[in-house]
């Protein structure tokens, strides 16, 4: 019995000069200077990937690039801890509601990316965008408080 074959990719090219220049202006503090060779690709489902080296490091999910669960430039970002009980539903792409957040480290704006931790191991489960304020998010005894957009099991995770 064979596999069944998800996420093939498509199109896979090479950044331009000209391209890398254009990525890394939109990619922002995403992407190191030192990058001198960015690859890109979609998967069969439209998802527009970059590979460096052959690794695949970012997405462009709702029109924002943001680095995978795999890249290591995560472990600079800012991050929310969730309690056991929130932790499936992050994992299947729920967006993370205040009350399962037991802990903060560092400090965000609205609109900042932010990494999605569980509560025993410190393990990255997804990627979001806070919608409120580290401190608005503290005082929130209730709603949502990050949108999903790249988690464990997702299509990318998958990829990876």
């Amino acid at each position: 019995m064979g596999a069944k074959k998800d996420n093939v990719l498509l199109k896979k090219r090479i950044l331009s000069r000209k391209q890398l220049k254009r990525f890394k202006e939109e990619a922002g503090s995403l992407i190191s200077d030192n990058v001198k060779m960015v690859s890109s690709a979609e998967l069969e489902d439209g998802t527009v990937i970059y590979l460096i080296e052959r690794d695949i490091a970012f997405v462009v999910k709702d029109k924002i690039i943001l680095p995978t669960l795999n890249n290591n430039m995560i472990e600079g970002f800012p991050s929310v801890i969730v309690d056991m009980g929130a932790i499936p539903y992050v994992c299947k792409g729920a967006d993370v509601m205040s009350p399962g957040i037991v802990k903060i480290e560092g400090e965000f704006e609205k609109e900042e990316l932010i990494i999605v931790r569980d509560v025993n191991h410190g393990k990255a489960l997804s990627i979001g965008k806070t919608l409120v304020s580290s401190v608005n998010m503290e005082n929130m005894p209730k709603g949502k408080a990050i949108k999903n957009l790249h988690y464990v099991g997702d299509k990318i995770w998958a990829a990876i």
